[in-house]
């Protein structure tokens, strides 16, 4: 990818996100940064100097259009990296439609929403789009049912975008990580009643050194579906 690319992320404020972010960041990159509310977009400019935010709602999709046209955007767009993601586990008898439409929202529908809102840039650039995505987008588990439905459905949506873009020169890539060693795997060890050790899982750095790779493949090749497992 060529120097000063723009970068749109989200979640950047934790785990593979900040990962991605700050290497980015550390090489002069553009960064766009996703945030949920005012609050958080001002810790990240803070976090990362000289970076643009961008306020919307992940687990409100319908509404993410509406607060992007009050916002100031970017003319260019390089890639668009969806790394924000949310997790609630439970037996399908018990999870609650709330716990299913919040997980859809944030990890399937928003995804959609902002490639949709962003395809116009990326084609111009012949861009690149990432979804961060899960082991569990490829096999489901007892008690992963929504979350991995919603990441069964990222997949669904990266190959249908991978085919429908391919003639516009947009890549498409996803990433299936599996436990990484972030904030949303402490509340997974709590939820599933295990003690947490960090040591045991990949670092979200090793993640982020797969993205980066995809993003500044040559545009000769495309890395379209690559699994990153805990190598200890």
């Amino acid at each position: 990818m060529a120097a000063m690319a723009t970068h749109v992320i989200t979640g950047a404020g934790s785990g593979i996100g900040a990962a991605v972010a700050r290497r980015l960041h550390a090489r002069g990159d553009q960064l766009v940064l996703h945030a949920r509310d005012a609050g958080r977009a001002k810790e990240l400019a803070a976090a990362f100097p000289g970076s643009r935010t961008l306020v919307g709602d992940l687990a409100d999709p319908d509404r993410l259009s509406w607060a992007f046209s009050h916002q100031s955007l970017p003319d260019r767009i390089d890639s668009l990296l969806h790394i924000a993601g949310v997790v609630e586990l439970g037996p399908v008898g018990e999870l609650t439609p709330k716990a299913w439409h919040q997980q859809l929202n944030v990890n399937l529908i928003a995804p959609a929403e902002l490639t949709r809102h962003f395809l116009p840039q990326l084609r111009v650039s012949q861009g690149h789009v990432v979804f961060v995505n899960s082991g569990a987008g490829l096999t489901a588990h007892a008690e992963w049912s929504a979350y991995a439905a919603s990441k069964h459905g990222l997949k669904a949506l990266a190959d249908s975008l991978r085919q429908e873009e391919h003639a516009n020169g947009v890549r498409v890539t996803s990433v299936y990580p599996g436990r990484t060693a972030s904030p949303m795997q402490v509340k997974v060890h709590r939820q599933e009643g295990k003690e947490y050790d960090a040591s045991r899982w990949i670092d979200p750095e090793s993640v982020a050194t797969t993205i980066v790779t995809a993003i500044d493949l040559p545009r000769d090749a495309e890395i379209n579906d690559l699994t990153v497992r805990p190598g200890r």
